[in-house]
């Protein structure tokens, strides 16, 4: 068996967790489902999977402990078992445990149920993920935007049919850019398309309302999980996941004051801090640098290294067009991990996991929610923070950079060129746009001179706000050729059609 049964064994002694070897009967049989028994309404998950770790994630309906088996045989009755934390309602009953001791390479398949007081085991589920391995390519699929302006789950529409598109991609992982819920905005049961057809959704009782409690806010998260799409994918695929500003309410920094009436709790740090337990319970992170922290580095392997960005908790209040100061985005300790980190990173590329795009203009009424200021120039507001960083990229000789991103609501391929820019010093760099995957279609933006993008593809919504049925969600897909290392990315729509392609040679360290 291709599995390191002692450094498990240590990793989750680390974890909290104990390791038993089962006997046959015990592994290879599924428990039976009953009503005394705890059972998996949200199913099972793994995220942050790289060489040699990862996290499994589950929920239950009671207090119990998280039991995984593992095995990288396909044979259960070969399957190390791992019991891993007690949950309760503190946590929402979800749990979750960190793997470490992986081998490289290696497809493993687990087998997730919890147990009662008793010892009892109630519903198991199976899922399976890889880990990254050397000689092997990679491949992933990224987006944005989920259930949101009020379209959620369309029984007659099959669900969130492009998580079904996503999967078929057959992806190592799948990278979520960011608003992963829409906590302030309201689901309704049906609404009128403007070619008169009805638009009907699943409806829960925490969704009917924008989402202030905790409680809520962890309904949000379950009501995306109630979709057999999103499970079927989580299941399958590991996840790596970071946030931006639906998580907990449109455009949001912290210390702001709400005055919208549909608010009876005003203060956003307030909300923040729910919405970010929330986060943190419902999806499995491999936490660095401390719980709290969601911007972090997941490496996969010699072909790939992928950074997190948060550019939400560490944000200056949204600035007016015309500032021409410092406005924080990352913040300056953020700033300063990710320039160390890119410019000490081996992998062959790096991608820089943005929740937010560089040059497209993000209005927030007459204030400015983005980076790009959309005046012409040197940089201004949270400009200053970006070039930093893009000139430091450069200073360090750091190449194969490429940043994705999600947000606005449809899809686009920018080339930013300092021979076309107001601001040159940093090197070419492509930054691509997906999303949404199952929420209103807007777009396009206008785009800042600041940083030289030009505009090489686009597709965006037929008007705004336009519904999944209309076909323009988008997601982007990427493979990366184990021996040339071309970086192949594509943009594909709601059914997976692919609308544009581009292979990006690396470039060599000079």
């Amino acid at each position: 068996m291709n599995l390191s049964r002692r450094q498990l064994l240590a990793a989750s002694s680390v974890a909290g967790a104990s390791l038993a070897v089962p006997g046959v009967a015990s592994a290879a049989v599924p428990a039976v489902v009953r009503r005394d028994r705890p059972a998996l309404p949200s199913g099972l998950m793994s995220g942050d999977v790289t060489e040699n770790s990862a996290v499994v994630w589950s929920r239950t309906d009671r207090r119990s402990r998280l039991v995984v088996d593992l095995t990288s045989t396909g044979r259960f009755d070969r399957a190390i078992r791992l019991r891993g934390p007690v949950t309760g309602p503190d946590d929402d009953f979800t749990a979750q445990l960190p793997l470490k001791g992986l081998r490289p390479g290696q497809r493993y398949d687990c087998r997730v149920s919890f147990e009662d007081a008793y010892g009892r085991r109630g519903e198991s589920l199976e899922g399976s993920f890889s880990t990254p391995g050397r000689n092997r390519g990679i491949s992933f699929v990224w987006t944005g935007d989920t259930v949101g302006q009020g379209w959620g789950i369309n029984p007659d529409f099959g669900g969130m049919i492009a998580y079904r598109a996503m999967h078929r991609t057959n992806p190592d992982f799948f990278l979520h850019s960011g608003d992963n819920i829409y906590a302030d905005g309201p689901i309704e049961a049906a609404v009128t398309l403007p070619d008169g057809t009805v638009w009907k959704n699943v409806v829960t009782e925490e969704v009917a309302k924008v989402a202030e409690t905790l409680a809520e806010y962890r309904g949000r998260y379950k009501y995306n999980l109630m979709d057999h799409n999103v499970r079927d994918l989580y299941a399958d695929v590991p996840i790596v996941s970071q946030w931006d500003d639906h998580e907990t309410v449109n455009n949001w920094y912290p210390g702001e004051i709400l005055t919208d009436d549909r608010y009876t709790e005003k203060r956003v740090n307030v909300l923040a801090q729910r919405a970010k337990k929330a986060f943190l319970e419902y999806l499995p992170i491999a936490h660095q640098g401390g719980r709290e922290r969601i911007y972090r580095k997941v490496s996969h392997g010699p072909l790939l290294d992928v950074f997190c960005l948060d550019m939400r908790t560490y944000r200056g209040a949204n600035p007016t067009p015309g500032t021409a100061g410092p406005v924080a985005m990352l913040g300056a300790e953020q700033a300063a991990w990710l320039v160390r980190e890119v410019a000490a990173s081996k992998a062959a590329w790096k991608v820089i996991a943005s929740d937010m795009p560089l040059g497209v203009l993000v209005p927030d009424g007459d204030l400015i929610e983005a980076v790009a200021n959309g005046v012409a120039g040197a940089p201004g507001g949270r400009e200053h923070e970006i070039a930093w960083v893009l000139s430091q990229f450069k200073r360090r000789n750091v190449k194969n950079t490429v940043w994705l991103t999600a947000d606005v609501h449809y899809c686009a391929a920018h080339h930013y060129d300092p021979a076309k820019a107001t601001f040159t010093d940093f090197d070419p760099f492509w930054e691509i746009v997906a999303g949404p995957v199952n929420a209103g279609t807007f777009g396009p933006n206008a785009l800042d001179p600041t940083f030289g993008p030009q505009l090489e593809f686009v597709k965006a919504a037929d008007y705004p706000n336009q519904p999944p049925s209309g076909g323009n969600q988008f997601f982007g897909h990427v493979e990366i050729d184990p021996r040339s290392e071309v970086f192949t990315v594509s943009l594909r729509d709601l059914y997976g059609k692919v609308l544009w392609r581009k292979d990006l040679p690396p470039a060599r360290r000079h």
